[in-house]
Parts: structure tokens; sequence; C-alpha cells
């Protein structure tokens, strides 16, 4: 089986007002891509964001007493973490230059997914806020265009528990359940799975971050092509929820 990875690299620098999904659609003609059934589009976040006007500017902010100490304690810059502050729903963690929080749609991370980084000085960006919708909007244009059968997932850079380092992770998607769950099938010695599910979502995120890189790489978008369980795993309906551990469960929150 052969997995192939494609960095977009004709994508400009996007702004308020424009449309991804027809960025997305000159690009590839740009550079004789013609997608195919089973391709999966993984979207950096911030160009999400970025197109939909979904900025933070962190000057005006006011932070309240509450986030002047929080901020003292992880010693970041009271502004930004009142932006943190407004994009959660909790606060999980305060650490050492960072807010382990959930965000407003579930997702538990560092510093609510505000991201500083390729935009401009003075502004954030928050995770879009609909992740979901906005795969669905772009896949749904492409398959129009196409008449292929194809998946978009909406990629962040997060951190992980007991881990050191940064990782592509999905936290939108559509076409495609993120989660394959393989309870039931067999291992190469004939015994059924108990207990395997795969965040098939984000494995291919983190594949795609090999691509988009950190700094200056210049590359939001990655089509992968060739992954097998497309057809198994294909779904219109389903969004990134199967992901998210019910809080019940989390047992790094208790």
């Amino acid at each position: 089986m052969t997995l192939k990875l494609y960095g977009l690299k004709e994508i400009p620098l996007v702004k308020k007002g424009d449309n991804i999904a027809k960025i997305i659609e000159e690009d590839l003609e740009k550079e004789n891509i013609a997608l195919e059934d089973g391709d999966i589009l993984l979207i950096a976040e911030t160009l999400i964001s970025k197109a939909e006007g979904n900025y933070i500017k962190i000057d005006e902010l006011e932070p309240s007493e509450e986030t002047i100490k929080i901020a003292k304690e992880c010693k970041k810059d009271p502004k930004l973490v009142e932006a943190i502050l407004q994009e959660s729903n909790e606060i999980v963690a305060v650490g050492p230059n960072f807010i382990v929080t959930e965000t407003k749609h579930g997702f538990v991370c560092a510093n609510s997914g505000i991201d500083e980084s390729n935009v401009e000085e003075g502004l954030a960006t928050p995770m879009p806020k609909n992740p979901d919708l906005s795969a669905k909007e772009i896949r749904e244009y492409l398959e129009e265009k196409t008449e292929k059968e194809i998946a978009v997932i909406i990629t962040d850079t997060q951190g992980r528990a007991f881990r050191v380092g940064a990782i592509g992770t999905a936290i939108g998607c559509s076409g495609i359940n993120p989660l394959w769950v393989r309870i039931g099938e067999e291992d190469l010695f004939g015994r059924a799975l108990e207990t395997t599910e795969v965040a098939t979502a984000d494995e291919l995120a983190a594949a795609a971050s090999l691509l988009m890189g950190q700094a200056n790489e210049g590359i939001p978008i990655v089509l992968i092509r060739g992954f097998a369980a497309f057809d198994h795993l294909r779904d219109t309906e389903a969004g990134i929820k199967p992901l998210l551990r019910p809080k019940e469960f989390d047992v790094f929150r208790k």
C-alpha cells in the first residue's frame, strides 16, 4: 500500500472573505492535480479563521483582575490570557507559559488553540467557530465541481499529555468518520480486538503536519491520496465529535 502526500505550494496569503474552496480549486489546476475519489484535503485552521475574519485584536482587550492574576502565574501577556479565557469553557490547568483549557468546541488544549503565528502584528487567530461546517462547505463545493468523493479535515497543532512536542491534530472534518472502531476485528493470530479504536483523522493530520511545518514553510494545505480505509470510513454526516472523550472518562481532569 502506498500513501502519497502533496503539499499545495501556490496558496496565497488569505484575507477575510476569501473562498478557500475556490483557492484550492485554482491551486490544484495550477499544479496539474486532478482530485480523485478517496482524496483527503488537510487544511490548517489558521487559513480558515483568516478567511472567515475570525481575528482577535489583542491590544483592544481589557484584562480582568482574575486574568492578571493568572497571567502572573503562567508568565504570559495579560491581554493574551484574556483572549484565551474568552475562548474557553473552563481552565483545566495553569503551567509555565501555558494554560490548558477546554475550548468552546470541547477540545482540551493549550491556550484555547489561539495562534499568534502567521498572522499580522497585534492580531491572533482563535480556532474557527465551526470547523466541521467549514470542512463541509469546502468538501461540498469541490465534490460538486469535480464529481469525486473526497474528505476535508481541518487541522491544528497541539501538544499531548505526557509527551514533549506538538503534533498535527484534527479539529474538524467532513466526508470521513474521524474514528475507526476496529473492535471485533481479528489480529494476526486470530484474536478478536476488544478495545481498539483508531483516531484516524488525527493520524492523517499528523502526517500532513510533516509537510505543513511550524514556521515559514508556507504549505497550509496538504492532499493525501491512497488511504485504503477511505471507503470503509466514508461518512458525510460525521464531524469531529467522535474523537472527543467524554469528561467523565477524562482521567487527566480528575
